[in-house]
């Protein structure tokens, strides 16, 4: 499983990077927002800065929400860098952009998917990822990773070559939850990937092992 991490915090992505095992960047306007990245030219600037750290794919999300802006947006977004994915929302328009971009050779990652006939029809567009936001629905008493599973069915039903993006994750179980139904990717906090360092087990191991050796060599 590919793992990306949900952020416009470059600082995270660095740290994430360091890691060793950072295979990609999802970003959305609330993520710069939060970060006090506003202004066209200052988002454009900062996806260059990130595709600058990483080596893997960077999803760019467009703002229009009809045809022609989300291709005019897409084609600038991925002028900017291979390594750019032309983030676009399932919408009527979003699906016939993702179609046309399919057909250029531009990648794409369909967002907003909380539905399994969504999914069907980003992957009939040719979209390269999708994405079910699987915390959102967990928060309106849904299941998420059920629709990731649904999801997992049809694609194998199919060979679809899209890829599922499980998006919104929240804590590190969802990773661990995401890895054994097959998402190929998650994305998600920083937090949730340093959690899967973690194991009380791990920390009194290491303890030991040093105190003994500190006896051993005292």
């Amino acid at each position: 499983m590919k793992f990306f991490i949900d952020t416009a915090n470059l600082a995270q992505i660095k740290e994430a990077q360091d890691l060793g095992i950072l295979d990609g960047v999802t970003t959305n306007p609330s993520l710069m927002a939060k970060e006090g990245i506003t202004g066209q030219e200052n988002i454009i600037n900062h996806y260059k800065k990130i595709c600058e750290v990483v080596d893997g794919d960077v999803s760019a999300e467009v703002i229009g929400t009809t045809y022609e802006e989300m291709i005019k947006e897409g084609e600038v977004l991925a002028a900017l860098h291979d390594q750019i994915v032309v983030k676009v929302p399932m919408i009527k328009d979003g699906i016939k952009a993702i179609k046309y971009f399919s057909d250029k050779g531009i990648k794409t990652n369909c967002t907003l998917v909380f539905s399994v006939g969504q999914a069907l029809l980003a992957a009939k567009a040719g979209a390269t990822y999708v994405s079910p936001f699987i915390g959102r629905l967990d928060d309106v008493s849904s299941d998420g990773l059920n629709l990731i599973h649904e999801i997992r069915t049809i694609y194998d039903n199919y060979n679809f070559d899209t890829e599922i993006l499980a998006a919104s994750v929240r804590h590190t179980m969802h990773i661990i939850d995401c890895a054994k139904i097959g998402a190929d990717v998650m994305t998600g906090p920083l937090s949730a990937i340093e959690g899967l360092l973690k194991h009380p087990l791990t920390d009194i191991g290491l303890e030991k092992f040093l105190a003994d050796y500190k006896k051993g060599n005292a």
